[in-house]
């Protein structure tokens, strides 16, 4: 026949309960903060994410550089233009300030670099495109002038066939530096895991 429990160990049971659901409660709360911190440190209204750790009680800590570290990895991406590059600098050396190696530290830098080459390579890929599509939109300018008895100017970009013809291009470019961010952000996760 089994134990019947007391009243006492009922109670003490649950106490554990409650102190572990409090400390998990903590351990989230440390993540969301970490989470808001890497926000405010991306728009610059944090400036130092070293002193804001050292801030946070060693029991959560790590809770809190997790939170800071997923916001900050979400934004490690392709650029879209120049001003990208200095927002995916920020994210780095904060990456840089939770991962802490060295390391680490030339890898973003590296990166940074690469970045910027793929901005610069891009727009000259534009530039060739439109120069390659270039007879071909003329051409069909003049069709369409001639049909409407006056001058029409298209913009490549609404035209659906130069759009084929340049995501094909761009994409393959693309392709190649997604490599690069994908590379930076798995060297980020095993850096954070120890390894």
């Amino acid at each position: 026949m089994g134990k019947i429990k007391s009243a006492l160990e009922i109670a003490l049971e649950r106490t554990e309960l409650i102190k572990s659901d409090k400390d998990s409660i903590g351990l989230f709360e440390a993540k969301q903060k970490g989470k808001k911190l890497a926000n405010d440190f991306l728009e610059g209204t944090v400036k130092s994410l070293e002193e804001e750790i050292k801030k946070e009680p060693a029991e959560s800590r790590e809770f809190l550089k997790k939170g800071i570290f997923d916001v900050l990895l979400s934004r490690v991406t392709l650029p879209t233009e120049k001003d990208c590059l200095k927002k995916l600098e920020i994210a780095g050396q904060g990456l840089h300030t939770v991962i802490d190696k060295k390391k680490f530290g030339e890898i973003i830098k590296q990166f940074n670099q690469i970045m910027s080459q793929y901005l610069d390579e891009a727009t000259q890929y534009e530039e060739a495109i439109k120069r390659q599509y270039a007879p071909k939109l003329r051409q069909k300018e003049e069709e369409l002038s001639r049909r409407f008895g006056r001058q029409v100017k298209i913009d490549p970009f609404q035209d659906p066939e130069f759009i084929a013809f340049y995501n094909q291009h761009i994409n393959a470019l693309k392709t190649n530096y997604q490599a690069a961010v994908d590379q930076v952000r798995e060297e980020a996760v095993r850096f954070l895991n120890g390894e």
